[in-house]
């Protein structure tokens, strides 16, 4: 069964007449016995449309049942039952009913075509997939309901049904469209006269793209090569040469009076895929963009070849070229590429414009057969030597062998030694020696022999060729030679490059010192260094290689990085070959000072940023927490002064208790606060020396009230002393141990461990309360912070007691972590260094901060 055919009627707009015409057209087919019926249409209360259906066969819509309401949709299998030749089907994009079959209109249309059955439906522009986006920014209204556009190309027939912004409007302001009620809100928002414009240029555009695709689908099934000037395409050729922005702006008025589309193309040669883009081309490449035309770039050996292969393959009717500023000589010695694009167009015009200001070929040549690498000097000079001295010692090495060899045995050695200078120093000496072993030959094999005279024509034709094929295989050795060079000094090149492109650090300070050090061994130079110039002074950021000097006057080279760093080198002298490689490796080492000066400043806006935050967290503590005693102090003591007043003893005693307890409490505040700021300036006095735990936790519990939680301390039998500071280490431990007595819940436990790990002695404080959640402990031991506060506890301190500990700790060479208590609960445990056994008697240094 072969697949029937689709014939879409594309719209710009509802109300063009997409759903008249395709009734149009299935009258027409049963007017000539085609079995014609109308799967599903939607007329709207469209009089006309109405009364175009006429008598055609209507197939009886499914009535669907969704949320409560009955909704009809066309019925696909009452269709594929009936199997007519040709359903109309109208609104390609719409979206049935769930629980009608298919989601999509189109994928029913799929299955009639799929069962043989012609379909004629009916789209808009606005409901295609592609322009989906454009329509909605050019209306302001996305469509929900798309069409791939693989359907829609896909179709054998896609009909526009045309009509103006101005004739829709009216049809609009008539009625024929919409109720009257809803004309003027459509007129005024969808149906602006901009709105309709702009739709009807997208339609006409696709339905142009769609007819240049089947034009060029044609041209290739039937062999068409020569041009068909069905529109005119201009295609202008790009060098990225000076000038050339008046040839742009001339092939797009030319394209703007010949209503044809504009192409601009580079042509990017082999020799050109390892060079530099010319600097202009970016800039040429969006003034193309902005006067409406396209960019695209080819590869070719050949650039006249390129250009017209491209026109033809764009079925080019113009080409716009730039003149040869050339003189007429270099034109001679090199004809420029025009010429062959003019000769060879064909039925192309060729339009040559003058570049203002150019001075250059506006094409790039092709690619000459080898570009010269330099051999390097001492090869050279060995070259030299053997193509001159060498020579004549190995003609005179050979004489006394004259009557074995003859003078073809003679020149043939002379060859071997003259494709070995080639090989060793290049065409220079190989020229030289070619000579050289001429003239030996003459002198040593040639009668008269010790002169340079030829009685015999056939020894001078013999030389004449020696000559001859001499310099033939030195001139192919020589290009073999340095081709091999340009390779190798290209890999080399990579090499370099991909490890400047795939190092894993950051370039910042710490990857700035492997950047000097590859530059260096990249070149093989002796001295490679970046300074920086602070106060006055120059100081060396990284170096490599012998002493750095001391300022970049000193050295042989150097190159600017930024404002106040330079980079310096001494060594061997550059060759222009180096310097785009030397650009890649400065361009790296400039973005690495510009990322070292964002670290910098990055780490002073965190730091001012942490900063802030203490402040403000200071501040707001203050507010509170050491006003709450002041204000508490200041009660008692105004109550005892009061003459109005005859407080009793007891009260008397229980004002002095209050301003005992609060003073108590502010300067614990106090010192927290203090010891914090000494913690964060690296001032805290730290004298360690070897500490009993076990002393320090039981004179902690000691001092502890007796009528809170229990606290169980179980140690192993024998600790090793721990090196600490025994102060800091006992304030550690009871701020960490009073934390959980109030955190814990009636009736609980607080359970304090200690035993050996490793070299190491570790402390535990295991609590029963309610722990803290895992995506907080991050802001656990951070100033200032009271995680899981009741309000009851809102008086007991700043939230300092945890960062405190944990900063006291880490001062000491030790570590404060949490853990999760199995059952529920928090566990702290301290890790300090065990001391040695040995020393524990020793008088311990004096440390002057973390």
């Amino acid at each position: 069964m072969s697949r029937g055919q689709l014939r879409i009627y594309l719209g710009a707009a509802p109300g063009v007449g997409k759903t008249y015409a395709m009734l149009g057209e299935g009258d027409r087919r049963r007017d000539r016995g085609t079995d014609v019926v109308i799967g599903f249409v939607e007329t709207y209360g469209r009089a006309a449309t109405e009364a175009q259906i006429r008598d055609l066969p209507v197939i009886p819509r499914k009535q669907v049942e969704y949320r409560g309401r009955l909704l009809e949709e066309m019925d696909l299998d009452a269709i594929l039952a009936r199997r007519p030749a040709v359903a109309l089907v109208d609104e390609l994009a719409h979206t049935n009913v769930p629980g009608a079959g298919n989601e999509k209109r189109w994928q029913d249309v799929e299955a009639l075509l799929g069962a043989g059955i012609n379909v004629i439906s009916t789209l808009n522009i606005q409901h295609l997939e592609s322009m989906n986006d454009v329509v909605a920014r050019v209306t302001g209204v996305p469509q929900r309901e798309t069409v791939p556009d693989r359907i829609v190309r896909a179709a054998d027939q896609v009909e526009l049904v045309d009509m103006t912004p101005e004739a829709l409007r009216r049809r609009m302001a008539h009625g024929n469209i919409y109720p009257a009620e809803k004309v003027d809100t459509a007129l005024a928002n969808y149906f602006r006269q901009g709105n309709l414009a702009a739709l009807r240029e997208l339609a006409l555009l696709w339905v142009a793209g769609q007819a240049d695709e089947e034009l060029a689908a044609y041209r290739a099934l039937h062999g068409i090569s020569e041009l068909w000037e069905t529109r005119e395409r201009i295609v202008v050729g790009l060098a990225g040469r000076r000038g050339e922005e008046n040839l742009i702006r001339r092939a797009a008025r030319m394209g703007a009076r010949l209503d044809g589309s504009v192409r601009g193309v580079h042509v990017r040669t082999a020799e050109g895929l390892i060079q530099r883009e010319p600097e202009a081309l970016e800039s040429h490449r969006r003034l193309l963009s902005e006067l409406g035309g396209t960019y695209t770039e080819v590869t070719g050996t050949d650039v006249g070849n390129a250009l017209l292969g491209f026109a033809r393959a764009e079925n080019a009717t113009q080409l716009v070229l730039g003149g040869s500023h050339r003189s007429a000589w270099r034109q001679l010695l090199r004809p420029p590429a025009i010429n062959r694009v003019v000769r060879d167009s064909g039925p192309i015009d060729v339009h040559v414009i003058s570049l203002a200001g150019g001075t250059e070929d506006e094409l790039p040549a092709s690619p000459r057969r080898f570009r010269p690498a330099a051999v390097p000097p001492r090869r050279q000079a060995a070259g030299w030597f053997l193509g001159t001295v060498g020579m004549v010692l190995l003609a005179f090495a050979l004489s006394p062998l004259r009557s074995a060899f003859g003078l073809p045995g003679a020149l043939l050695c002379l060859l071997l030694a003259v494709v070995a200078v080639a090989t060793l120093g290049g065409a220079a000496p190989a020229v030289a020696a070619t000579v050289v072993a001429a003239l030996a030959a003459d002198y040593f094999f040639v009668p008269p022999i010790h002169a340079l005279w030829i009685n015999d024509a056939a020894n001078a034709v013999a030389l004449v060729v020696f000559f001859a094929v001499a310099a033939s295989v030195s001139a192919l050795v020589d290009q073999l030679i340095r081709r091999g060079l340009q390779m190798t000094r290209a890999r080399a090149e990579s090499e370099a490059l991909a490890r400047l492109a795939t190092g894993s650090e950051p370039l910042s300070v710490a990857r700035l010192p492997k950047l000097v050090g590859e530059l260096r061994r990249t070149f093989n130079l002796e001295m490679v260094a970046v300074l920086s110039r602070e106060n006055g002074f120059w100081r060396p950021l990284a170096g490599s290689g012998r002493p750095v000097p001391s300022r970049p006057e000193n050295a042989p080279f150097s190159v600017e990085l930024d404002r106040k760093t330079v980079l310096v080198f001494a060594g061997r002298t550059l060759s222009g070959e180096d310097t785009r490689l030397l650009r890649a490796f400065v361009g790296q080492l400039r973005q690495a000072q510009e990322e070292i000066g964002l670290e910098r400043r990055a780490a002073k806006a965190a730091a001012l940023a942490q900063a802030n935050r203490l402040r403000t967290a200071l501040l707001a503590a203050v507010s509170h927490d050491l006003r709450t005693p002041l204000h508490a102090i200041k009660t008692a003591a105004t109550s005892m002064l009061s003459d109005d007043v005859t407080w009793p003893p007891e009260q008397i005693r229980e004002f002095s208790a209050t301003i005992d307890s609060e003073t108590d409490r502010l300067t614990a505040l106090v010192d927290n606060l203090l010891d914090l700021s000494r913690l964060q300036t690296g001032a805290m006095p730290i004298s360690t020396r070897p500490t009993r735990v076990e002393n320090i936790v039981h004179a902690i519990v000691a001092g502890l009230p007796a009528d809170g939680p229990e606290i169980v301390v179980a140690f192993d039998s024998v600790l090793p002393p721990v090196v600490s500071d025994p102060g800091l280490l006992e304030r550690a431990i009871a701020n960490v141990l009073v934390n959980a007595l109030e955190f814990s819940p009636p009736g609980g436990r607080v359970r304090v461990e200690a035993g050996p790990v490793g070299d190491r002695v570790e402390v535990r404080i295991v609590d029963q309360g309610p722990g803290i959640a895992p995506d907080r402990r991050d802001q656990l031991f951070k100033p200032f912070q009271r995680l899981g506060d009741r309000p009851e506890r809102a008086r007991h301190g700043l939230g300092l007691g945890l960062a405190i500990a944990k900063g006291f700790l880490e001062a000491m060479g030790g570590e404060l972590t949490l853990e999760d208590t199995p059952g529920g609960g928090a566990t702290f445990v301290f890790s300090l260094a065990a001391a040695d056994r040995d020393a524990a008697l020793k008088p311990a240094p004096l440390a002057s901060g973390r």
